[in-house]
């Protein structure tokens, strides 16, 4: 999502800062100043993701042309996209993207401890988005765990210790656990290597269920890891919606299309002359409670009907 002339425009920002936030699936940067809004100049956008180009484009992506195109533009038209992807690999993002052009973050996390801005109102340098988290969805997917195995005792959770995001997340469903009489396996990955060892566990000790946190690490590993689970009959809850779409049990997160296609309004803003670091971060509003139906019964789970109510797609 970043990819502009190497002589610049616009405002500096350094790429490795943005390292944390790349499991939120893509940073957009926008061409600005003044002469990307000259008549004769055509406005470029630079779209990098971390995962591997769709073809055709997934929704989130899909989500975004759509939010430009409420907004008058249209590729190739009068307005220019280029697409870049790291493929899963963190350390190319420096450098598939510049450094010195305002950057659109859809689902900031916590970017104010982390650095990254000054404040959620006013951001101050060059990196602004919607769909900033707020806290405790880690907590509520727990409890929605326990809505559908009443049962539930046991939790494993997957994640990453060197993300910061993945550390709070750690937190809040240490004390959310508390609160539900609930027992949680801490099961840290911070390379591919700790993958199999973390599978190691949850074969011989067998939890009720498994939490994981999404990580660029942990999604392009999904595959593997719903297979793992489904061949051990262990009951996963993601937080992407992809996830269950690949074959999870439940997932619980902000709409990630939504927030794609709020992205748009930033990046018209920006065109138009507007400083990112003025621009207010937003916090997601939408979010979406997915379920497969499909895996439930594969697992011998009997879903709640009052939990099927509350979902906003169940896979059949």
């Amino acid at each position: 999502m970043v990819s502009a002339d190497r002589r610049g425009h616009g405002r500096g920002v350094i790429l490795r800062a943005l390292k944390p936030l790349v499991f939120v699936l893509a940073i957009v940067g926008v061409l600005a100043g003044a002469e990307a809004q000259r008549p004769d100049k055509i406005p470029r956008i630079g779209y990098l993701v971390i995962s591997p180009l769709a073809d055709p484009p997934s929704a989130e992506r899909a989500a975004f042309l759509d939010g430009l195109k409420d907004l008058g533009y249209v590729a190739g038209r009068n307005i220019v996209i280029e697409y870049r992807s790291a493929a899963w690999n963190r350390e190319l993002l420096p450098e598939l993207a510049t450094e010195t052009i305002p950057i659109i973050v859809p689902s900031l996390t916590d970017p104010v401890e982390e650095g990254l801005v000054k404040s959620l109102a006013r951001p101050g340098g060059n990196i602004t988005g919607p769909g900033w988290s707020a806290e405790g969805l880690t907590g509520k997917r727990l409890e929605l765990l326990k809505e559908a195995i009443p049962k539930l005792s046991r939790v494993a959770i997957l994640w990453n210790p060197t993300n910061e995001g993945a550390k709070r997340q750690w937190q809040e469903a240490q004390s959310a656990a508390r609160k539900l009489r609930m027992t949680l396996q801490s099961l840290e990955v911070r390379d591919p290597n700790d993958v199999p060892k973390a599978f190691a566990v949850m074969t011989q000790k067998h939890p009720d269920a498994l939490i994981t946190v999404a990580s660029a690490l942990t999604t392009a590993y999904r595959p593997i890891i719903i297979e793992f689970a489904t061949k051990q009959r262990i009951p996963t809850m993601f937080a992407l919606k992809a996830d269950v779409e690949a074959g999870g049990l439940i997932s619980y997160a902000p709409s990630l299309t939504d927030t794609f296609r709020r992205a748009a309004r930033y990046v018209d803003r920006v065109l138009k002359g507007a400083n990112p670091g003025d621009l207010p971060i937003e916090e997601s509003t939408r979010f979406e409670l997915v379920i497969n139906l499909k895996m439930a019964k594969a697992l011998g789970l009997t879903i709640p009907k009052t939990l099927l109510l509350q979902a906003d797609q169940v896979i059949e």
